[in-house]
């Protein structure tokens, strides 16, 4: 366990390239560039990086549970998201203000709920997919984002109308805008005038919150409001230990941070999920049989090796708060250590045949949490994480429910950076139709090779 020391300071190894060239490297390919200092120097080593300065690299499942297990007093948060998203964001908070934060937010995404939230997600999922073409090469990405906001959005408000137009309007522009300005230096986020990229995400902000200050208005008015169970409602009804509310500005700043993060890389995932099955059609003819019958444990293990091998997130850091002992490396305080999640994924100790698309790992065997770390980990996990695999799960389910898929044997499709999430280049193509007693069940490679 990561640990307070007084030892003299041990960091990896480092690659002799100028600090220059390794933010360069790092800002235009992560995962290359990673991957490449990993194949040198191992599963750990140090890196020079823009926003971050010096940091080490690790993946190694037994160093990843150190730090993420570590105690409050010995690590912090690190990354600029909070900045993005407000001082009122979990991504903000710190210690005793974070774990209290926590304890507010999370039932709403827990348990039971997730059972009232499904209907909304097929919902959404069945009135998108009925404008979809058959036969025809298309990318599935923009429909995987409509169905995403439109039920994040229902799922936090519990209704329908006006402000909630407004909403679908302006945060895919504004959570685009304010991811790419998230992992550039601090200077990308000022306002440089009218024109300037962080003015406009300002702009956009200020919309966002007066239209969240309405709901928040409609909400406290509505003579039912005690008994809402959306996340709005339980959010302004949840109260600290001394009885305190969240304050109506970290509320707009939580909101956007759920809205945000529950809405991009849900998307992004789901499109990964099109683009690989397209490209596996035994799996796919097996994910029909199993879902026309009633099961879901190959689905979900399909997801669990979606989010491996195609993770939208590449790393999660935090912020020594002292020098401490992680492994054998002594770390000096105010220092960045840095999970890198494609590394974690695709390291062969963990996953054998790791490059390899193979669900099948997964079947009955749920994958180790500091191994596979999509969702972050610790204190720090992702809050929204059930919800997440609960679109996902039910994304696909009406997914292949509905349709045939036409298969592929074109490559797969590049990494395509977005700014914080890394999206299929070409949008998680698809050709699909829709399904019939009296068609096949899987459309072969060759049939659908319209869309290579």
């Amino acid at each position: 366990m990561a640990e307070a020391t007084n030892d003299p300071v041990r960091l990896p190894p480092a690659p002799r390239i100028p600090k220059l060239l390794q933010g360069v490297a790092f800002v235009v390919n992560r995962d290359k560039a990673v991957a490449a200092v990993a194949r040198r120097h191992g599963s750990e080593f140090t890196l020079n990086l823009p926003i971050f300065g010096p940091t080490t690299v690790i993946s190694d499942p037994a160093l990843v549970k150190e730090l993420f297990t570590a105690n409050n007093d010995l690590i912090a948060r690190a990354g600029t998201l909070g900045e993005v998203l407000g001082p009122g964001s979990t991504f903000s908070l710190d210690g005793i203000p974070h774990r209290q934060r926590r304890k507010l937010l999370v039932p709403p995404f827990h348990g039971k709920r997730m059972q009232g939230y499904e209907g909304i997600v097929e919902e959404e999922v069945r009135r998108e997919i009925a404008t979809w073409p058959e036969g025809e090469d298309f990318a599935t990405m923009p429909s995987m984002m409509r169905i995403t906001l439109n039920a994040i959005l229902r799922a936090v408000f519990g209704a329908d109308g006006a402000a909630l137009e407004e909403l679908r309007e302006l945060l895919p522009p504004m959570v685009l805008k304010a991811s790419r300005l998230a992992v550039m230096p601090p200077a990308a986020r000022r306002d440089y005038g009218p024109l300037s990229p962080w003015a406009r995400v300002e702009k956009l902000r200020r919309r966002y919150d007066a239209v969240i200050a309405g709901l928040i208005a409609d909400a406290r008015r509505d003579p039912g409001f005690e008994d809402r169970n959306d996340v709005l409602a339980l959010m302004l009804q949840a109260r600290y230990d001394d009885g305190s509310p969240i304050s109506d500005d970290h509320v707009a700043d939580e909101l956007l941070t759920l809205l945000a993060a529950g809405h991009e890389t849900t998307a992004t995932t789901l499109a990964w999920a099109v683009e690989r099955l397209r490209r596996h059609p035994r799996l796919l003819a097996r994910l029909r049989d199993e879902v026309d019958a009633g099961g879901s444990d190959l689905l979900q293990a399909t997801i669990f090796e979606v989010q491996r091998t195609r993770p939208v997130i590449n790393g999660t850091a935090r912020m020594t708060r002292q020098r401490i002992r992680l492994g054998e490396w002594v770390i000096p305080a105010r220092h960045v250590v840095l999970v890198s999640i494609s590394l974690a994924h695709a390291a062969e100790r963990s996953f054998a045949d790791a490059e390899a698309f193979n669900p099948d790992r997964f079947v009955g065997n749920p994958p180790d949490t500091h191994a596979w770390i999509p969702f972050g980990g610790g204190i720090r996990r992702c809050i929204g994480a059930a919800f997440a695999n609960m679109e996902m799960t039910v994304t696909l389910r009406t997914l292949l429910r509905e349709f045939e898929f036409g298969t592929t044997y074109a490559p797969g499709e590049a990494a395509h950076s977005r700014g914080v999430a890394t999206a299929p280049a070409r949008g998680g193509r698809a050709v699909v139709y829709r399904r019939s007693p009296h068609r096949s069940t899987v459309v072969s490679a060759d049939a659908a090779e319209v869309s290579a």
